[in-house]
């Protein structure tokens, strides 16, 4: 039986998409697991290169979500009410948006994001409590992870949607840019260690410096 070039290709594609994502998946889990615990998993880069803190958004008083990124993605976090599961929620990631809510009800949240993510490669999670190890408030509590993978790898955010950057500090930008400038030289130099590099000056951008930084 002669299979179409069309399905073998489709599966393939499919495959590979599939691939990419647990790969993310993974390489999470092993930066959480490096900030939690203080090991090097990777080999690649250590604790003090991996976020340390989430950013907040906050309105009127209430945190709307929190995140962080690393050289390759941004992560997004939303406190999800007890009792909710993974097949209610309506999660859309597109090219330069993001929404998010409950089927059947107005989005929670739908805004643009700060810069353009390869769709492909990202994707999101419903996790129970908290991932840092940490007991939640509430017990039960759960929190909707979205994982999206930068198009412009190394591009630092200043915010993880647009028009949300303003609450993030001058100070706090350049410690961002710092870390994923030192992250970069970590993935090119594996054999080094740049977490207490010190720059003279300003940071550059990690995706413009010396003609950017490339895919693995």
């Amino acid at each position: 039986q002669i299979v179409p070039r069309s399905r073998v290709g489709g599966a393939l594609s499919r495959a590979v998409v599939a691939s990419r994502r647990i790969r993310g998946v993974l390489r999470h889990a092993c930066w959480s697991f490096a900030k939690r615990h203080g090991t090097n998993p990777e080999g690649k880069m250590t604790d003090q290169l991996a976020p340390s803190t989430r950013h907040s958004w906050t309105h009127d008083g209430r945190v709307v979500y929190e995140w962080d990124q690393t050289l390759e993605e941004v992560n997004v976090y939303i406190s999800v009410p007890a009792g909710v599961s993974a097949g209610v929620l309506q999660v859309t990631i597109e090219t330069g948006s993001v929404s998010v809510g409950i089927k059947g009800n107005p989005a929670y949240l739908t805004h643009a994001l700060y810069a353009p993510v390869v769709v492909s490669e990202s994707f999101w999670t419903l996790q129970d409590g908290d991932e840092s190890g940490e007991k939640s408030s509430t017990q039960k509590a759960k929190s909707l992870h979205l994982q999206l993978q930068k198009r412009e790898r190394g591009k630092p955010w200043a915010g993880a949607f647009c028009g949300h950057d303003t609450q993030l500090p001058p100070n706090e930008i350049q410690n961002e840019k710092q870390r994923l400038m030192k992250e970069r030289f970590q993935l090119e130099h594996p054999g080094f260690d740049f977490s207490n590099a010190d720059f003279n000056g300003d940071a550059p951008d990690a995706n413009a410096f010396l003609g950017g930084v490339g895919r693995t």
